[in-house]
């Protein structure tokens, strides 16, 4: 019988963002790839130190019990198969045993290989793969590697906070604000409160977790929050929309445009999804964040640029 990975939550992920490998990148970029090379082989036996997204890693991989798979990481890297070796060692030495399967491209483009392993996320800390995943159709994200490590404050919890617009959810309210305004948003939203948002890209992953907390693992939970710069009234058609998924978070918080970088920081989640810049900048001085480089908040951010 084939192996398939169709009943798991996949999650692919680069080297970078699953371990601290900032010094050999920097080398990589600054010298030529054989030092880099030499680099990776004198350290094969030295583990590389966690990196921004390990503790989400650490604590999915644990609802993998009493024999039944639930989530499958798989290494999706840029790396050539040699560093990727390291990678795997690094795994091993910090508990990650479980992570058995990984795709070197040593320099290539990675991110088509989502389609056959059906990821339901991406994690990397090149922006244009980032890109390009979305574009296909899967939720990513550009972790911010300078990001402040998760809290180890809740062991048995695996807590991830989401963006609404043009995260969780399409960006069409977002479109509304960028042209016309807070006013004419807030009227757009409260006349549509009753009408269920479209999808945006990390509706698969929400769903995902939602299908995960449905099977119980003892000592292990998942705790999810919306935060979002919606305010009332515009607060109910993202509530709604939710409740028409028949999928529940955790925690809601509608900010009305304050800062989201303090309240992550009280919530402690391992990894924090934003459609905008500024506010992942906000919040990676707190929490490991990541930016979903899509939505109309983006495009006119990269014009601009």
């Amino acid at each position: 019988m084939a192996v398939t990975l169709d009943d798991k939550l996949v999650v692919a992920i680069s080297s970078r963002a699953l371990f601290d490998f900032e010094e050999e990148n920097t080398v990589f970029e600054r010298s030529d790839p054989d030092t880099y090379l030499r680099l990776q082989r004198e350290r094969l036996n030295t583990p590389a130190a966690p990196g921004v997204a390990f503790s989400l890693v650490q604590k999915l991989l644990a609802f993998n019990t009493g024999g039944q798979q639930r989530v499958e990481v798989v290494l999706l890297s840029r790396n050539d198969p040699v560093s990727g070796m390291r990678v795997f060692r690094s795994a091993k030495a910090h508990g990650l045993d479980s992570i058995q399967r990984g795709v070197f491209t040593q320099g290539r483009d990675p991110f088509g290989y989502l389609r056959p392993l059906g990821a339901q996320l991406f994690l990397s800390a090149n922006a244009d793969d980032v890109t390009q995943a979305l574009q296909l159709g899967y939720p990513a994200a550009h972790v911010f590697t300078d990001s402040m490590r998760a809290s180890a404050t809740h062991p048995q919890e695996v807590r991830i906070a989401f963006d609404g617009d043009a995260v969780l959810f399409s960006d069409e309210a977002e479109r509304v604000f960028q042209s016309q305004g807070l006013e004419a948003f807030q009227k757009h939203e409260l006349e549509k409160a009753a009408q269920p948002l479209p999808e945006g890209p990390f509706k698969p992953l929400l769903a995902a977790l939602h299908r995960l907390q449905q099977m119980p693992v003892p000592g292990m939970r998942i705790r999810t929050a919306l935060v979002t710069a919606r305010s009332a009234p515009a607060h109910e058609r993202a509530l709604n929309t939710l409740m028409d998924w028949k999928i529940d978070v955790d925690e809601a918080m509608f900010l009305g445009g304050l800062a989201k970088g303090a309240f992550l920081r009280e919530f402690e989640p391992d990894f924090f999804f934003d459609d905008q810049t500024g506010h992942v900048r906000n919040a990676a001085s707190h929490v490991p964040s990541g930016h979903v480089r899509s939505g109309i908040a983006h495009e006119k951010a990269l014009k601009s640029s």
